[in-house]
């Protein structure tokens, strides 16, 4: 830590260089930034860094961020473009101050870059008004002299290196003379614009010294921060507390680094988000390509469809069993529409219809716990994690399996109770399965889900009413009804004391500073929902879920016909229901959560309809026609 007799200072420098590099200097600990929450741009980024706060790029009522650039120099240099930003941050469903970093410096930052080259990164030391106190313009060959200087008058500065070779030679020029109390944070330079950028960052200065990975409270992942991270760090250097409205959180050093494995971190999350649709694809083709291999053979054809429906439960497991060796696309999608299929099959043979759910709900929910508390990483590499490059979510249960890992739930507590007995102890059983997932999806060290709790909560507070049995009565509806926002104080008393308040929860809800910041987070969290439901296909899968949802409840004697209209079952499709609306409700994916809770009823439902007593009626019936006159 700094010591008493200098004061502590802070430098910000970006370059053109990638982990070799960066890891290549002892000094410093290396990782993975996400450099945006949304389409990329280095405007926003420098903003962001600015701001300590972000929010979607799609949630900005003006698009896209304005070119920024140095206009001026000395002690009288401000930022062009920068009145245009501020206008932008205004109408955003946020808090959001461009500049409120280098404001919060005392005696204002500096900025040092190269004759020439442009100052590409000088905006991220504008403060609230868009100046910067100091600006030092000179060749490459002076500029560590240079950022020398201004650290003798600024206790923040922000500089341009050398493009190549050159800037890495400056960068450990500055590392081997950066004095005790100076922190000081590389960021590699991108000025391409795509979709979710993950840049990579070294930091030398932090506790623990370097040679190891970059980690914060806002990802809980080792070697994975956020951009917004930079500033509370910069500032808690300084011993300046950061302001109420950064979003981010101080950057520590982990575990040791190990080069290769951060790289290979880096390249799998950057394939995620564009092999989760094909990967469930192929799987769904080999399941129709089985059932039409076996369609001549009715015992065969309900063994095909049994074996995938059970096997697309088993996804959540498998994709972690992929993601350990991290394969190629081709070898990623065969390997678990393979093993899928194979799990399924199996799990079909090894326990009796209709229990054959209880399987993949157990390992899942046990493989999910059981990589979050130990650090294992698999979830946030496998295709249904949280897919941090979109910059949302890092760690915990993505919003795409809370709903489905439901009604797997559901599904499996159904099976376990078949042939089934309404009243208080099926209820009971009920609940405790509801209890038990609401705390695995809402806990802070493992699903971090607020919305997970909402609707598991709510979900199986509906199924263990329905076991009840009799009439619906005031009582019934009034505990159904305050089961999710019992279940969150709930969450937030295990989050206060496990997590010490650190969980996405109270990070979100409960630290909101005001009525107003309140109000964002939710107008947000609607306006990405209302975004999702104008995605793509996303309108048509919705309207043919809905009007699946009706079907079902139309005709729920006939859908619940091969278990006898079971009252556990008919418990469980009704709170598999509600999970899914009131998922769509909740979270910011809003009608995704719908979709998957359907698709995941759609398998359960083909499973109890290929139950071994149909097909051996449907068997019976073949040959009664091959024998007939």
């Amino acid at each position: 830590m700094p010591g008493a007799s200098a004061p502590s200072t802070a430098l910000l420098v970006f370059l053109d260089a990638g982990e070799p590099e960066l890891a290549a200097t002892p000094s410093m600990s290396v990782g993975i930034v996400s450099a945006s929450q949304g389409s990329y741009s280095p405007s926003q980024l420098l903003l962001d860094i600015s701001q300590g706060a972000r929010i979607a790029s799609s949630a900005y009522g003006r698009a896209p961020a304005p070119v920024l650039s140095l206009r001026g120099g000395g002690s009288l240099a401000a930022i062009a473009g920068w009145s245009a930003a501020r206008g932008r941050a205004s109408s955003a469903p946020q808090i959001l101050t461009p500049g409120l970093l280098a404001a919060a410096v005392p005696g204002g930052s500096g900025y040092a870059g190269i004759a020439g080259a442009g100052a590409p990164d000088a905006a991220a030391a504008a403060n609230r008004a868009g100046e910067i106190a100091s600006v030092s313009i000179g060749s490459a060959a002076t500029l560590p002299a240079r950022i020398h200087t201004l650290l003798a008058t600024r206790r923040f500065i922000v500089a341009d290196l050398a493009p190549g070779a050159a800037g890495v030679g400056q960068l450990r020029e500055l590392a081997a003379r950066r004095a005790p109390s100076e922190l000081l944070i590389a960021l590699q330079r991108n000025a391409e614009t795509r979709r979710g950028a993950l840049l990579w960052a070294a930091v030398a200065g932090l506790a623990g010294g370097g040679g190891r990975e970059l980690t914060s409270a806002s990802t809980n992942e080792r070697g994975l921060i956020v951009s917004v991270d930079l500033a509370p760090s910069i500032l808690r250097r300084l011993g300046s507390g950061a302001p109420e409205q950064m979003r981010g959180r101080a950057i520590e050093a982990s575990a040791m680094l190990h080069g290769s494995a951060l790289r290979a971190f880096m390249a799998r999350l950057r394939v995620l988000g564009g092999r989760r649709l094909s990967a469930l694809g192929v799987l769904l083709l080999a399941w129709a390509a089985l059932i039409a291999l076996c369609a001549p053979w009715p015992a065969a054809r309900a063994r095909a469809l049994r074996a995938g429906a059970v096997g697309v439960m088993w996804t959540p497991t498998v994709v972690m069993i992929t993601a350990t060796f991290a394969p190629s696309a081709a070898v990623e999608y065969l390997a678990i529409a393979a093993i899928c299929l194979s799990l399924g099959a199996g799990t079909d043979a090894l326990i009796p219809w209709p229990r054959a759910m209880i399987a993949p709900a157990l390992v899942g929910v046990t493989a999910i716990t059981l990589d979050a508390l130990m650090h294992t990483q698999l979830l946030v590499r496998s295709l249904m994690g949280p897919n941090p490059i979109l910059g949302a979510r890092f760690y915990g249960i993505g919003n795409e399996v809370k709903s489905g890992l439901a009604v797997l739930v559901l599904a499996a507590v159904a099976g376990a109770l078949h042939p089934a007995v309404g009243g208080r102890r099926a209820a009971g059983a009920m609940a405790a399965a509801g209890v038990a997932l609401a705390a695995v999806e809402g806990s802070a060290r493992i699903g971090a889900g607020v919305g997970g709790v909402i609707l598991v909560s709510a979900g199986f507070a509906v199924a263990a009413a329905s076991l009840l049995g009799g009439a619906l009565t005031r009582r019934r509806t009034v505990i159904v009804l305050v089961s999710p926002l019992l279940a969150l104080l709930a969450l937030a008393v295990a989050d206060l004391l496990t997590a010490h308040g650190s969980g996405h929860y109270t990070g979100s809800i409960l630290h909101a500073h005001s009525a107003g910041e309140l109000r964002d987070v939710i107008v947000r969290r609607y306006r990405a929902a209302w975004g999702e439901l104008r995605n793509h296909a996303m309108p048509l899968a919705t309207a043919l879920s809905l009007a699946a949802v009706w079907w079902g409840w139309r005709s729920r004697e006939r859908l619940l016909g091969p278990v006898g209209g079971d009252p556990a079952w008919r418990a469980a499709f009704a709170g598999a229901v509600t999970a899914g609306l009131l998922g769509a409700f909740s979270e910011d994916s809003g009608p995704v959560l719908l979709v998957v809770a359907v698709f995941a009823l759609g398998c359960v439902a083909s499973y109890l309809w290929a139950s071994p007593s149909s097909a051996a009626v449907d068997a019976g019936y073949a040959t009664q026609s091959r024998h007939a006159p």
